[in-house]
């Protein structure tokens, strides 16, 4: 595992919610392909852009990941800081549709992805409109996974997909909660349920 691209994919999970939908998944399929110098080209110009702050544990992971992929430190040290949680201003609630076309092709790639516990659909409502969230529980090669589901999810439509993969364990941040409490579970994996 590259712990640049753990540390890079563990801050464009953080960085959900804060950072536009269309740059986001942007920066995220970058990452799934290797995109390194467009990310630490791109990544702390868009934070200074959108005048987001970066948490102490939210810049290391930046230095970690695109300071280790060429980005410069002076841009690095203007992004600014930040010293807590941002508001919310979205709502989630379960998609009622359930299973479509596009569900069905996340979960069959999430079912054959190594470490997947469990898949998460909800729509989130706020900002630009109605907009469906994938949330994936474990999974190797998290940021790998999210490109393939951005991909499927763009192959059905969906022209800024929003696909989150976390660590199956810890707490998750805020946003990640809100998406949790307001979905529905898609697929299980057997083994989890066994364990339970």
């Amino acid at each position: 595992m590259s712990a640049p691209d753990q540390a890079c994919h563990d801050l464009l999970v953080r960085l959900a919610g804060r950072l536009p939908d269309d740059l986001l998944w942007r920066l995220r399929d970058w990452l799934a392909d290797g995109g390194r110098a467009a990310l630490s080209a791109t990544l702390p110009r868009e934070l200074l852009r959108h005048r987001v702050g970066l948490t102490d544990d939210e810049r290391d992971l930046l230095v970690a990941s695109v300071g280790e992929w060429g980005a410069e430190r002076r841009l690095l040290d203007t992004i600014l800081p930040s010293h807590g949680p941002d508001e919310l201003f979205f709502t989630f609630e379960a998609v009622p549709e359930g299973l479509d076309p596009a569900a069905l092709s996340l979960a069959a790639v999430v079912r054959g992805h190594p470490g997947c516990v469990e898949l998460r659909q909800s729509r989130r409502t706020g900002g630009r409109g109605r907009q469906r969230v994938v949330l994936v529980s474990g999974g190797e090669r998290p940021w790998v996974l999210t490109g393939v589901l951005q991909r499927v999810l763009r192959a059905h439509g969906d022209r800024t997909p929003c696909v989150e993969v976390l660590p199956p364990h810890g707490e998750p941040p805020a946003y990640h909660q809100a998406v949790i409490i307001g979905s529905a579970s898609l697929w299980h994996s057997p083994a989890e349920l066994v364990g339970a």
